[in-house]
């Protein structure tokens, strides 16, 4: 094992000794490298003379590009747009971001947590966040629906074994009941388990409830307290999105974080689905747990095998799209824009509700509880989903997304509010047209 990955694991031990024991093989083995980009940091600093040490051009004391690219970035420098940008991410950005996650989760107050570390987007923080702390084998917890790319991301790639429960209960809410059951389930298997949380939720663009949420803390916690080591990653990645009142509005990554030393939080987030960027692909991987002592080290340290693994994988993540980003931010009309597309896109849920209210529809499908995000899910009665998807897709152009067996996923953060009866009123076509 190299000397710093030695070090950092030596740091991590001595602060919370349960961190040591939750992260993969090669997450005890990552590590910063001191070669090229060190060095290149320190000449940054100190060669104030001549400085050939970073793989870039120069020309003229500036950063070369063509002027046919740079006429494309009103408002960006070179040196903005077109050098690498640390393994870390922009510094400025990192810390920016943090500071927007104390904003938005008020119980994060007084809580320390990590310094965000970017991610080309939010798919390849799910990635990072895998290599770090899945092994072959390990137990990763979802629901029965779940965003496909996980199966992808930790059982294709990292060999985890995906054990799910039923996402909803009877009633229409978060299955608490079987989430806790199969937790203890799987942890009496092993010393380790890892639960992965969605909300707002895809595909079904449910949220959990205040007291949902409270349950699936206490439930954590509860059996962090009894010895299993939990690592908990919260995919936020349409954080912000809640159009009712009773939703959850925080992430549980800041409900979590500081309740037991063997319960890690991770939040992966980004500006991808938040600021409507999605193909900038910036994203966020941030750590919080309950350390005894100073957890700036440990962070610190958690920080430097993350940015190792990036290093490793990408090199670093695009440094135009955290420029743009950041002065996205930092710009004047940041949190009116926000709002601006957030009231057009709950204006779309509540005309979904809206719509499918008549009892018209009521032979064809249910609805599945929706409340924030992007999407909404049907659940088709003696229809197969695939089937009829193609048939609105052949017969009336139309384009959904079937989702096992029986659920059609409706993505109305894509439709025009005027369009969503038309919609619907196609879906119940189709479904007339097959039944017939």
């Amino acid at each position: 094992m190299n000397l710093i990955a030695q070090q950092l694991n030596k740091v991590i031990e001595t602060g919370n000794p349960n961190l040591l024991d939750m992260l993969s093989v090669t997450g005890k083995n990552l590590f910063f490298p001191k070669g090229i980009l060190s060095q290149s940091a320190e000449a940054k600093q100190k060669a104030h003379k001549l400085n050939a040490t970073i793989g870039i051009a120069k020309e003229n004391g500036k950063t070369m590009h063509f002027a046919s690219v740079m006429s494309l970035m009103d408002g960006l420098q070179a040196e903005e747009a077109l050098t690498y940008a640390p393994s870390f991410g922009i510094p400025e950005l990192r810390k920016v971001w943090q500071n927007a996650i104390y904003e938005k989760n008020p119980s994060l107050a007084g809580k320390k947590i990590s310094l965000p570390v970017v991610t080309c987007g939010i798919t390849h923080a799910v990635s990072m966040v895998a290599d770090l702390w899945a092994d072959p084998g390990d137990v990763v917890i979802l629901p029965d629906m779940m965003w496909g790319n996980y199966n992808m991301i930790l059982n294709v790639r990292r060999g985890a074994r995906i054990s799910q429960y039923p996402f909803f209960n009877d009633k229409g809410g978060y299955n608490l009941a079987a989430f806790e059951q199969l937790i203890n389930t799987e942890r009496k298997k092993s010393g380790k388990i890892t639960v992965l949380l969605n909300f707002p939720h895809n595909p079904t663009g449910y949220t959990v409830t205040k007291k949902e949420g409270e349950g699936i803390a206490d439930i954590l916690a509860d059996f962090a307290s009894k010895g299993t080591n939990i690592i908990t990653i919260c995919d936020d990645s349409y954080f912000g999105l809640f159009y009712d009142e009773e939703t959850l509005k925080e992430s549980l990554f800041a409900l979590i974080c500081d309740r037991s030393p063997n319960l890690l939080a991770v939040k992966v987030d980004g500006a991808t689905k938040e600021n409507f960027v999605w193909g900038l692909r910036v994203g966020f991987i941030t750590y919080g747990i309950r350390i005894d002592g100073d957890p700036l080290p440990v962070y610190d340290a958690l920080e430097k095998k993350t940015a190792g693994c990036i290093r490793g994988n990408i090199s670093n993540a695009s440094h135009l799209s955290q420029s743009i980003v950041l002065k996205s931010m930092n710009s004047s009309d940041y949190y009116e824009e926000k709002k601006q597309k957030f009231d057009i896109l709950q204006g779309r849920a509540k005309r979904v509700k809206e719509v499918l209210s008549d009892p018209k529809y009521n032979d064809a499908w249910d609805v599945h509880p929706f409340n924030s995000g992007y999407f909404m899910c049907l659940r088709l009665k003696g229809l197969d989903a695939e089937t009829l998807r193609l048939h609105l897709l052949d017969k009336y152009g139309v384009g959904l997304i079937s989702v096992g067996k029986r659920d059609l996923r409706v993505a109305f953060s894509c439709l025009e509010e005027n369009d969503i009866q038309e919609l619907f009123d196609i879906v119940l076509k189709g479904a007339n047209d097959l039944k017939s």
